[in-house]
């Protein structure tokens, strides 16, 4: 069995293991209709467009205004 020669130091041993916890920022690009960010491979939340088909019916403002 592999036995290491010297410790390693505290601050070797964090640096190496650093690369594991970090946080990614999320993927964003603009929607090709209206121009919102959405998230890739999502239909757009603010006009339902996904690759250039509608595929979510959305309820109108004014409609909810009345109702």
């Amino acid at each position: 069995m592999a036995v290491p020669k010297k410790k390693t130091s505290k601050a070797r041993r964090d640096r190496r293991r650093a690369n594991h916890d970090k946080i990614n920022q999320p993927a964003i690009s603009d929607c090709k209709e209206c121009g919102a960010p959405t998230v890739p491979h999502q239909a757009c939340p603010e006009c339902g467009v996904y690759r250039g088909r509608q595929v979510m019916e959305l309820a109108d403002e004014a409609a909810e205004g009345e109702a």
